[in-house]
């Protein structure tokens, strides 16, 4: 298995092109707070949670803080345990 760290899940078409099998990402904070959920989806794809792309998962974390003034709306920080297990 082939796993990508990747600060930001835009880069998830790269990686697929690549032949990773996961990515793992951050940046986005889940939207963070109204109107900004809105609009991050426009500059990153996949914004929270597991999605997938052709042959490659991708996991974005909505990460434990926040980005600029200090509040989450809608957005619930989250520490992500995952467990890679060989099939």
């Amino acid at each position: 298995m082939r796993v990508l760290l990747a600060h930001q899940p835009r880069s998830a078409h790269e990686a697929e092109k690549a032949g990773f099998d996961l990515q793992l990402s951050g940046h986005t904070h889940g939207g963070q707070f109204w109107p900004w959920n809105f609009f991050v989806r426009f500059q990153q794809p996949f914004t929270a949670g597991l999605h997938r792309l052709e042959k490659l998962w991708i996991y974005t974390s909505r990460g434990t803080g926040y980005w600029g003034p200090p509040k989450r709306f809608g957005a619930p920080s989250e520490i992500t345990h995952l467990r890679l297990i060989a099939v």
